[in-house]
């Protein structure tokens, strides 16, 4: 499943990078692409929509 979010609070590389490993976290195989400028968050995974919210909430992010 392919998913973009929008997150709002992103705002450099290493917000992208703590991102990237708390989705990895849930989903080791999912390819993530975060983009501090546009606050977008491109992921391929297996985890619902739902998880990779809440591992993106968790991380201290806000999902809009």
């Amino acid at each position: 499943m392919t998913l973009q979010l929008k997150v709002p609070d992103m705002a450099c590389g290493a917000c992208g990078a703590t991102i990237t490993e708390a989705i990895k976290a849930i989903d080791p195989t999912a390819d993530v692409q975060t983009d501090p400028k546009t606050k977008l968050v491109n992921v391929e995974t297996q985890a619902s929509e739902v998880e990779v919210k809440q591992a993106i909430t968790t991380a201290g992010y806000s999902v809009a």
